[in-house]
């Protein structure tokens, strides 16, 4: 097959959906809808009672702010050519379309990780210094800190996306998932990948490497403030105000794990599997972000409560 330089001429991409169900793209189609509907719904429901109740005006429920928008930039990132596979089945995705998504995948991935360390140190701080938590954890702190979050995620992507313009592809080149990785896009190079993959390796270790290390020190220290409470009650209720963050680490990395080790030891597994992975790594941690919110913060819990009763009468 013959090969592009795209300072000539762009290559062509085409996304995968389900190989093999083409048919069913229609039946399919309909549960992923549902969870894009829940996820937005379920976000942009947690940004408004944040925004619109001021005892939710506290350090806790700002980062909650920021994982609610992460998931919603993650969430419109992947939309339009997932539906464009799964109802129109229009596969094909110009070259530059494909490296913003790819670019802002990856943006709010890494994004995302660091919020969830940001909680983390927020749940540290509230348990360890409950006194001085509003004056540790101050406006301009979180604004400072988000700040930090967004450029790192922005500075750490762009040179991958640089990299990538600048290798050679076929003339039609096929990828794996019905959005663009940058895993994927290397795979798909003719010329020499080894900068772009060794710079996508360091990317992932300097940022959710090292962010899930840095989470796992956090509960190292959580537990040990908390072992160090003299009541048994105070030590549970402590533990409580953090199963909601562990439950949206663990939405978020569990996934991101199998898709990884599905890529490096799942060779011989069908393809199949290989997409059903990449899409549970973009799509449940959205869905379930919100909804363990909704139902594990009692405070958050009681404003939606509020809100319904209100329709209701």
């Amino acid at each position: 097959m013959s090969v592009v330089n795209d300072s000539t001429l762009y290559p062509r991409f085409l996304l995968t959906g389900f190989p093999g169900l083409e048919t069913r793209y229609g039946l399919i189609s309909i549960p992923i809808f549902l969870v894009y509907a829940t996820s937005i719904a379920g976000n942009i429901t947690i940004l408004f009672l944040i925004r619109t109740e001021s005892s939710l005006h506290q350090p806790m429920y700002y980062f909650l702010s920021m994982l609610a928008l992460t998931d919603l930039g993650l969430s419109t990132t992947t939309l339009p050519t997932m539906f464009s596979v799964f109802w129109f089945q229009a596969r094909e995705i110009p070259f530059n379309v494909c490296l913003v998504q790819m670019y802002f995948i990856h943006v709010f991935s890494i994004i995302e990780s660091a919020v969830l360390l940001a909680m983390a140190f927020d749940r540290f701080v509230a348990i360890r210094e409950p006194l001085r938590y509003a004056a540790i954890l101050t406006n301009s702190v979180i604004a400072g800190i988000g700040f930090a979050i967004v450029g790192r995620a922005l500075a750490l992507v762009f040179p991958a996306s640089f990299l990538l313009k600048r290798l050679q592809y076929r003339v039609i080149n096929i990828l794996s998932y019905p959005f663009c990785l940058h895993q994927d896009l290397i795979k798909t190079t003719v010329s020499s990948r080894w900068v772009s993959s060794i710079y996508g390796l360091m990317v992932v270790i300097f940022s959710m490497g090292l962010d899930s290390l840095l989470l796992l020190l956090s509960y190292i220290l959580i537990l040990g403030t908390v072992l160090s409470i003299a009541s048994k009650g105070e030590r549970i209720k402590a533990l409580n105000t953090c199963i909601s963050h562990i439950c949206a680490v663990l939405t978020f990395y569990t996934p991101m794990i199998g898709l990884s080790m599905i890529r490096r030891y799942g060779q011989n597994a069908s393809p199949f599997v290989h997409v059903l992975m990449a899409n549970v790594y973009l799509l449940v941690p959205p869905l379930m972000n919100p909804i363990v919110y909704s139902v594990k913060t009692k405070q958050i819990r009681d404003r939606i409560l509020r809100k319904l009763k209100k329709h209701k009468v």
